[in-house]
């Protein structure tokens, strides 16, 4: 954070744009105020374009008054339902709003709203670092307005209610996982008093909707550590509530003596490694998921000890039924992040044995052009603290990634189909779609993932032939 004094924060307000809505807020004769992340943001040196304004009147006047002074290169979108309007200007976004007092229903977290003063609206924001607002009226031009102490918590890296966090949670369970999400992207502490409250208030999340869960949690997923925000969450009892198969990954249990490691610090530690290589949020899901499996698949045996045969095919059938319960895209993202956690273990496998082409081959033709995305989760999900296995995969992995390459210029195998197609099959042996088909084409795909011929036409015809002999079958004349 950064210390500013009131002229460097006057100067912080010098763009052109403010200077517009200064104007347009004294023609009307109407405080005005820029509130919340702009502020906020100014302190903490991160650029931003997105403006809040709070006027002690109405915001849909005032963004029309500003549109009259902007001209042509200003448009307005006016949401009367909401008391609210938003004009965009060059790179601008700039959202106004009257200022308002709330009060809620216990079983709602849609207030009913009142005109108010810029107390008023201090009041009922989430978190005091959120409350900041400075005057765009002329004679108070960059004055700063911090009555709950919000420059302090940015000093002290604290979230913080303004007003008791119970009935700031109770009103709008939301701000819940906005307390985690702000925590974890600003990298700051959750003020005990306000932690408390969160573990108190947890069961109001019932309240919200999954789509708006989900959207503060996608933005945990893609903060720099997301595991911060899942740790927070766990502790306090909102994931068990909104994610229960990820909280079923959390302990350690032991059996004569033996333990396995706790495969939801083991997800996490995962998640964290990705997101060191990534942004996509989609790979970093696949990372939250990869072990989801392990829960349902836990098995103790006095021989084997603690096993979890086939977790990632257990995780893959689990993947379509979470993304269905949290409103996540059942498209081609789900599908993405299925075949990942399908196939997580594939390059593992290959790396603790000796590296073949053929098994290389293999898993280049399942994962396709996700081959990529794939390596980095397999990586991501080497945690082992003895650094000599740690670091023996790790030498694998490249020499696997390398043999990738080499065989896919050389074979050509990422997506390919077999250089006889079954209609060709069908026409040669003058068949109709059956089960003889699908074995001489299987065939012809296995032998060129195996390497006994290459991924050719003459080649694989031949190939053919010689199988259909074999079966009993003649090219027709």
């Amino acid at each position: 954070m950064i210390n500013l004094n009131e002229k460097e924060l006057r100067d912080c307000f010098a763009a052109p744009i403010f200077g517009e809505i200064s104007a347009a807020a004294d023609e009307w004769g109407l405080e005005c105020y820029v509130v919340g992340g702009y502020v906020r943001d100014l302190f903490l040196q991160r650029p931003s374009n997105d403006i809040d304004i709070v006027v002690v009147g109405s915001g849909i006047d005032m963004a029309h008054a500003l549109k009259r002074r902007l001209g042509r290169q200003a448009n307005v979108a006016v949401f009367k339902n909401f008391g609210t309007a938003q004009l965009k200007y060059k790179d601008f976004e700039i959202e106004f709003v009257g200022a308002r007092k709330e009060s809620y229903r216990l079983d709602s977290r849609k207030p009913i709203v009142e005109d108010g003063t810029l107390e008023d609206d201090q009041n009922r924001r989430d978190f005091t670092i959120n409350t900041l607002a400075v005057c765009m009226n002329k004679a108070r031009f960059g004055k700063l307005l911090d009555p709950f102490g919000g420059i302090e918590d940015l000093r002290r890296k604290t979230i913080r209610t303004p007003l008791d966090p119970d009935i700031t949670f109770s009103d709008d369970p939301l701000r819940m996982m906005r307390c985690v999400r702000f925590a974890t992207q600003l990298n700051f502490f959750i003020d005990d008093a306000t932690f408390d409250s969160l573990c108190r208030q947890c069961e109001r999340i019932k309240i919200i909707s999954a789509e708006r869960i989900i959207d503060e949690l996608n933005k945990i997923i893609l903060s720099p550590v997301p595991s911060k925000g899942f740790v927070d969450l766990e502790r306090c009892g909102l994931l068990e509530l909104i994610f229960p198969e990820l909280t079923a990954l959390e302990g350690v249990e032991m059996k004569n003596g033996v333990g396995h490691k706790d495969n939801f610090y083991h997800t996490l530690q995962v998640l964290d490694n990705i997101s060191k290589h990534t942004d996509n949020l989609w790979l970093r899901w696949s990372a939250l998921l990869h072990d989801v499996g392990k829960a349902p698949t836990k098995m103790w045996s006095p021989k084997s000890g603690w096993t979890f045969h086939n977790h990632n095919f257990m995780g893959e059938k689990m993947v379509p039924i979470i993304f269905d319960r949290l409103k996540l895209p059942k498209n081609e993202k789900m599908k993405y992040v299925k075949k990942l956690v399908g196939l997580h273990m594939r390059p593992i496998v290959i790396a603790d044995e000796e590296v073949t082409d053929s098994a290389v081959r293999r898993l280049l033709f399942e994962a396709g052009d996700d081959i990529d995305d794939l390596m980095t989760l397999c990586e991501a999900d080497i945690t082992s603290k003895n650094n000599e296995r740690r670091q023996r995969f790790l030498n694998n992995f490249q020499l696997v990634r390398q043999k990738l390459v080499d065989l896919e210029e050389r074979d050509r195998v990422r997506n390919f189909q077999p250089p006889v197609s079954g209609e060709e099959i069908m026409k040669i042996f003058g068949l109709p779609p059956c089960r003889e088909v699908g074995a001489l084409k299987s065939s012809i795909k296995d032998a060129i993932l195996d390497g006994i011929i290459p991924n050719e036409y003459e080649p694989a015809r031949q190939y053919m032939l010689e199988k259909a002999r074999k079966m009993g079958l003649k090219p027709v004349e």
